[in-house]
């Protein structure tokens, strides 16, 4: 049976479309729950700059708003849009809220957890803004804390999309 990839998955875009992350084939990309009443919800910015200087090279940042941690996301669909939007000029694609935890977590996220678990061989999503790095052939390569950086990130994006083999290096 081959193994799963990212492209595995379908997802709903904040618009409610339904996406099959296949769409992102080929890309290396960053994907993160996202919150926009956190302490780390001006993580935002750095992804937007993250996706401004590399989109251009096969880069996404992918977010999903999740209100698991604190209820520190409330807000309707709508309203995370225009947050996003007009707080943080957010142009990366952003999809409808998760849960990423327990029986009700998205099965994209299932598999991010199982293939990069966290400190100490945790499944659990800690907080908001937990990212998760994916390799040009849809493999999760790196899981980040919450409270990584985006310009921490930078070094490791640039490494994969160097590579253009889309291996692991």
């Amino acid at each position: 049976m081959p193994k799963m990839k990212v492209y595995d998955f379908r997802a709903k875009t904040i618009d409610g479309s339904d996406v099959a992350l296949s769409n992102y084939r080929g890309e290396v990309l960053l994907i993160v729950n996202v919150a926009s009443k956190c302490m780390f919800t001006t993580h935002y910015e750095g992804l937007e700059k993250l996706y401004e200087n590399f989109r251009g090279r096969g880069f996404s940042v992918l977010g999903f708003p999740c209100n698991q941690f604190g209820n520190q996301e409330p807000g309707s669909e709508r309203e995370i849009k225009n947050f996003c939007s007009t707080t943080y000029d957010v142009t990366f694609p952003l999809f409808s809220k998760i849960e990423v935890n327990g029986p009700a977590a998205h099965p994209l996220w299932e598999f991010l957890k199982n293939e990069k678990p966290g400190a100490f061989g945790t499944k659990r999503i800690k907080w908001n803004f937990t990212k998760f790095l994916i390799d040009r052939t849809g493999q999760p390569v790196k899981r980040y804390a919450p409270g990584s950086k985006p310009e921490k990130i930078k070094n490791d994006i640039e490494r994969l999309l160097a590579d253009s083999s889309g291996q692991r290096g």
